[in-house]
């Protein structure tokens, strides 16, 4: 509200009639244009009443035309204040952001259609692109925006000309505020999953941080005591591989016992598992695991839903649409098969926002998941038969490295070899010399 407030009264000191920006009529093209002002007088007039140097004046300036409060007339696609004789004019309050004017697509589409008619079918290329996109989306009601648009149209050829001009000059100037051409710059902040004014969460998180409680630094250092001593035995900084180092021996039999899909965990591993439910989760094996225990409770979708989530956020653009509605059908519609239980405010946004889908909008409802099944489901798994089989199933990597070092190590097969030549070797010297010729002749007699 300050902000708002802020730019506002701004805005009427420069409007002012004695102490204001002073406008002149301009002509541009052929139509005189009343109240224009140049961007040095508006940076002249910030330097004077704020007492500040002219690169910051510019900035200032800069911002006020971002924000739509002040406009270009000739470079009306760049949402910048340029020093000199450039001519803009100030945007008429009805368009003014602290009007809390919500930019509507439907609204756009009339703008559009108007400029369509106006311009006899020549638009930009990237009006074109969201004229058609639009007219796909809203097909079941296009036949009304172009009513609109024509009913609009001919109320502004009833104006005079110049006053024609310049009412297309501003709702031009709102649109590329609002829906701005590509590679431009939009200081409105609009986003795909943003469901509440910028400026009311802006206060909402700074009310948030007042508020919050701090907490003493002898608790912190208790929490961090526990989780060094939680986490020892796991840190491969302080504890050594086990059974063996795989970089130090030709021994790879730590890759093959912590293989993300391995049948039968180590001991150390599963112990982790229960630290907390992220670690749980973050172990594919240990998911497995939580999945055969959420089987036998019925209880599958909520894990469903939750890896759904992660594929989304993760997966490729190409997919994501894909990807959303399957979602929405399999946990999120009525009657869905595994349909989620989530409360109906976390319920609205979701469906709401599946409308335009993102990587993240699925984040609200998966966070409530994941609290659900964190705060009961997952304390039920650590006490549950599954969960206690797997302890007693699992490897103890020391017992193998024990059982290594007892085992009677085994003779390469060079040295014996080696071995097997060297006793030919001594035979056939204890048999003495070998008569050529006798050898010879007994060969032939055997033939």
């Amino acid at each position: 509200k300050t902000l708002r407030h802020f730019y506002y009264q701004m805005m009427l000191q420069m409007q002012d009639p004695s102490t204001g920006v002073k406008g002149t009529d301009q002509k541009l093209n052929i139509t005189i244009i009343p109240h224009v002002i140049t961007g040095q007088d508006i940076v002249a007039w910030i330097t004077k009443n704020m007492n500040i140097d002219n690169d910051e004046a510019q900035a200032f300036g800069t911002m006020l035309v971002a924000f739509g409060y002040i406009y270009p007339l000739q470079d009306h696609k760049k949402l910048v204040l340029r020093p000199d004789g450039s001519l803009n004019r100030f945007q008429t309050p009805y368009f003014w952001p602290v009007q809390k004017w919500k930019a509507e697509d439907t609204d756009y589409g009339i703008y559009l259609a108007k400029r369509n008619i106006r311009k006899k079918g020549v638009l930009d290329a990237y009006e074109q692109e969201e004229y058609n996109k639009l007219h796909k989306w809203m097909n079941h009601k296009w036949d009304f925006i172009v009513m609109q648009a024509k009913e609009q149209y001919h109320a502004g050829k009833a104006r005079q000309k110049a006053d024609r001009v310049v009412f297309d000059c501003q709702e031009r100037a709102y649109w590329i505020v609002h829906r701005p051409p590509p590679q431009t710059h939009s200081a409105m902040d609009y986003g795909l999953d943003r469901h509440i004014d910028p400026n009311v969460e802006e206060i909402i998180y700074t009310q948030q941080a007042v508020m919050r409680s701090r907490v003493k630094s002898s608790v912190s250092l208790g929490a961090l005591a526990k989780y060094i001593t939680t986490f020892k035995n796991h840190d491969p900084f302080l504890i050594p591989c086990l059974p063996s180092n795989p970089w130090h021996t030709d021994d790879d039999s730590y890759w093959e016992l912590n293989a993300p899909d391995v049948e039968i965990p180590t001991k150390m591993r599963v112990e982790r598992w229960s630290f907390s439910f992220y670690e749980l989760l973050n172990d594919p094996r240990g998911r497995a695991d939580f999945k055969i225990f959420l089987k036998k409770e019925f209880s599958g979708e909520n894990l469903a839903f939750w890896e759904a989530a992660e594929e989304l956020k993760w997966g490729t653009a190409a997919s994501m649409s894909e990807k959303a509605e399957q979602i929405f059908k399999t946990f999120l519609a009525p009657g869905a098969p595994r349909w989620i239980n989530i409360d109906g405010r976390t319920m609205g946004l979701t469906v709401k926002g599946l409308e335009h889908p993102h990587r993240y909008v699925l984040d609200g409802a998966q966070t409530h998941i994941f609290m659900l099944m964190k705060k009961d489901t997952f304390y039920r798994y650590l006490k549950s038969p599954v969960y206690k089989e797997i302890q007693k199933k699992a490897i103890s990597p020391a017992q193998l490295q024990q059982n290594m070092r007892n085992r009677r190590p085994s003779i390469d097969p060079i040295i014996t070899w080696q071995k097997e030549q060297e006793e030919k070797a001594k035979a056939a010297a204890a048999a003495g010399p070998v008569d050529i010729k006798k050898l010879m002749a007994s060969k032939l007699d055997r033939k």
